[in-house]
């Protein structure tokens, strides 16, 4: 035991901020000046926390195993520094990637997606509410000034896919994976279409519906409680958003729903999708047990594709790649103002949580959004995983007239 504390001493030394640690047998190791505290309750953490698992230290703390006094972010700084390297770098044998897709099939079944829709994102409303903008839009803002406030980036980033879609009145728009209807009401009142929204969701299917009564929109906006496979493809949309939504579809999944996308688009129409994607272009998942513990704890079924991976589906599916932009800087200040929203109403978010999820989850939740929120703000800000937004059109035969899609030959038409 005494070796096990001689190597967590010389690890706090070379750590970039001031740490205490309390053990399990009640002794303190103190850094001078330290503003993060860790306790620990059972020496098995500790020996976890020496070999850099810092997917299974989070667990820890979910589980009460051990206990944070001080800031997430700092946390997060000392997370990154016990890291034995690149958690987005790791090349797998060919027999693990067989593996990978088998238990990608099983795992998204119309049934199995909407029990992972719904164990995440029907947690708690008013949990939600909390920390996110007033529209709720619960994916990357776009910080188009960097004096924007979330819920001012959140517009432009609503407004950003509207003008890269070019949404033009009267077209029929489809949003897969609509959340709370951010961006399905958005367009509908800045860009006069006809707005269809999609979720496996019932909370957010519910509050949609209320939104749409409320500003008097039915007849022209809908939300359905409805999974993408089951969309009809008889009349085509002229523009479709997907938006937080492929990182729930599976790898071995993706290029059917690009194939799913083409066919729901009318001649001529325009795709995007706007999603989390791997900083590594071998990996499955983030190394050191992170990405474990966001499967078992936050999005049972998710899985992150390269960008190259997700533009060689779409290709496969019938989609035409006509612009793509990474938008990682802008999630993890995204990220770290959800954070920072949730760490200033701990009380409120925990009694949100006790009224929907009872006393014995309440907590266990709250932390792992606590880490969940700052864990993914870091990634984003190392580099090991990104946001990319990418705009396709349906691919078409060859015709004399040329191509059917009409895309400008530079960006300027969506800020002119």
């Amino acid at each position: 035991m005494q070796s096990l504390v001689a190597q967590v001493q010389a690890q706090l030394q070379s750590l970039p901020i001031a740490v205490g640690l309390v053990l399990p047998n009640g002794q303190h190791i103190d850094s001078a000046g330290a503003q993060l505290r860790l306790r620990f309750k059972h020496w098995t953490s500790l020996a976890r926390m020496a070999a850099g698992h810092i997917g299974l230290m989070a667990e820890d703390y979910v589980e009460g195993r051990v206990e944070l006094d001080g800031s997430v972010r700092e946390l997060m700084t000392m997370a990154a520094s016990l890291l034995p390297g690149n958690p987005a770098q790791s090349h797998m044998p060919w027999w693990n990637n067989v593996l990978r897709r088998a238990r990608s099939l099983a795992a998204h079944t119309l049934v199995r997606d909407a029990a992972q829709v719904q164990f995440h994102y029907d947690v708690s409303d008013d949990f939600y509410a909390l920390w996110l903008d007033p529209r709720r839009v619960y994916s990357c803002a776009y910080y188009r000034d960097s004096a924007m406030d979330l819920a001012e980036a959140q517009e432009a980033k609503l407004d950003h896919i509207c003008r890269k879609l070019m949404l033009r009145a009267g077209e029929r728009f489809l949003d897969i994976g609509a959340g709370w209807g951010g961006l399905l009401l958005w367009a509908a009142e800045h860009y006069d279409i006809d707005a269809t929204g999609i979720t496996l969701s019932k909370n957010q299917h519910a509050h949609v519906n209320r939104v749409i009564e409320a500003k008097g929109l039915q007849g022209r906006v809908r939300m359905q409680l409805c999974d993408y496979r089951d969309m009809d493809e008889a009349k085509g949309f002229d523009k479709i958003a997907s938006v937080g939504m492929f990182e729930h579809v599976g790898s071995a999944q993706m290029t059917a729903y690009c194939a799913k996308q083409a066919r729901l688009l009318a001649p001529g129409g325009l795709a995007l999708n706007h999603g989390i994607t791997a900083g590594g272009v071998h990996n499955a998942q983030l190394g050191s047990g992170m990405g474990d513990f966001i499967e078992k704890y936050i999005f049972p079924g998710g899985e992150l594709v390269h960008v190259g991976a997700l533009l060689g589906h779409m290709a496969d599916g019938g989609l035409e790649m006509l612009d793509t932009e990474n938008l990682r800087p802008h999630y993890a200040q995204t990220l770290w103002a959800w954070s920072d929203a949730l760490e200033a109403q701990l009380d409120a978010a925990r009694t949100s949580l006790l009224a929907s999820a009872g006393a014995e989850k309440a907590e266990r939740i709250l932390r792992a959004y606590r880490l969940y929120l700052a864990g993914s703000a870091m990634c984003f800000e190392q580099g090991w995983i990104a946001l990319h937004q990418v705009l396709a059109a349906r691919s078409e035969a060859p015709t004399a007239q040329g191509p059917q899609t009409h895309y400008p030959f530079n960006r300027a038409y969506m800020y002119p």
